[in-house]
């Protein structure tokens, strides 16, 4: 072969690598643009196929001014406070209120304002007198269903049992409103749920609950109630005018009270049932409050219960506003 000939073959072959590698750059510059780089080359050094995949993005934009501003006004928004347990504030509450052993106590109250609600206790209990305000209640539904108002004996009857808690007259009434029939008939509409009307003509031995009173109450007290306004405001106006010496109970929680109480003597046991429903005023703010209790051992050992028992049931909501509830080591007897 010519001297020439091998000179320029020599210088080709020198050059061969170079041209290789510009073209495989080339290759991958071309594949990178679309994305994704899928080649096989050799691997310096080794022997054999080497497969790859790598994927390709652009680092994100920062984002604009008012997506900023958004986030950090997002951040400084006010978080919803927790969920308040009503209930387990109550039965701190109640901790400190003296029980006698065996005996039984349900509470529950309402906040008017905020329309907040805490119970403690789901038993039965008799009611006692307090059933009058059921009796008045239902005497007043079954009126307006039939468009007239109470006679003149009815309201003569009425004042006389819620007043001064005569018995005869709720008999006579309770008699008129077709005993338990009627009263369950119209606790159904008022959404008493627990409540159970006494057989026969005794009606003290009706037996409810500390909610069911309180849905009794927000039927006289409150608005969206089956009764009408005259009908919620006679009641209102018969139970704060509660004669002397009945009016305890949860009267002892605040001012400018109405209310009703019961109490009875169990037969079979000599144990007193002591209860007390009713709204009372505490800083200005109205309260609903019903406690029922048996198993005392004497009247006045009931009395101080309850309306011990209603002073720590309002406390709930004055408590919550300053951010605590108190509790007194002396534990309250669990419900029955």
């Amino acid at each position: 072969m010519p001297p020439r000939t091998v000179r320029l073959l020599a210088q080709s072959a020198r050059r061969r690598p170079v041209l290789d590698c510009v073209l495989a750059a080339a290759v991958i510059v071309s594949s990178t643009a679309s994305g994704t780089v899928h080649g096989k080359g050799r691997a310096h050094g080794t022997e054999g196929a080497v497969s790859s995949s790598v994927s390709s993005s652009s680092p994100p934009a920062p984002a604009p001014a008012s997506s900023q501003q958004a986030a950090q006004e997002a951040s400084l928004r006010p978080v919803a406070a927790p969920a308040v347990d009503h209930d387990a504030l109550l039965a701190a509450a109640l901790e400190g209120v003296e029980v006698e052993n065996g005996a039984g106590l349900a509470v529950a109250v309402r906040d008017m304002e905020s329309g907040e609600s805490a119970a403690y206790g789901k038993a039965l209990f008799e009611t006692a007198s307090i059933v009058k305000v059921d009796i008045l209640a239902t005497l007043l539904l079954q009126a307006q269903d039939a468009d007239r108002r109470l006679t003149a004996q009815e309201e003569a009857y009425a004042a006389a049992m819620i007043e001064n808690s005569d018995n005869a007259s709720a008999s006579a009434l309770w008699k008129t409103i077709g005993s338990a029939a009627g009263l369950d008939a119209a606790n159904e509409r008022f959404g008493l749920t627990g409540t159970e009307g006494g057989d026969g003509l005794l009606w003290g031995l009706t037996r409810t609950t500390a909610a069911d009173q309180l849905v009794l109450l927000q039927q006289v007290f409150g608005h969206a109630s089956e009764l009408s306004d005259a009908s919620r405001a006679y009641l209102r106006e018969l139970m704060g005018r509660i004669a002397v010496g009945q009016d305890w109970g949860v009267s002892a929680a605040g001012s400018g009270f109405a209310l009703k109480n019961g109490w009875l003597p169990r037969t079979a046991t000599g144990l007193w049932v002591i209860n007390s429903i009713g709204r009372v005023t505490v800083d200005g703010h109205d309260h609903l409050v019903a406690v029922l209790s048996n198993g005392n051992t004497t009247k006045a050992k009931g009395v101080a219960l309850v309306e011990a028992a209603a002073k720590a049931a309002v406390s709930v909501f004055a408590e919550e506003a300053a951010g605590s509830v108190e509790t007194v080591a002396a534990p309250v007897r669990q419900p029955r």
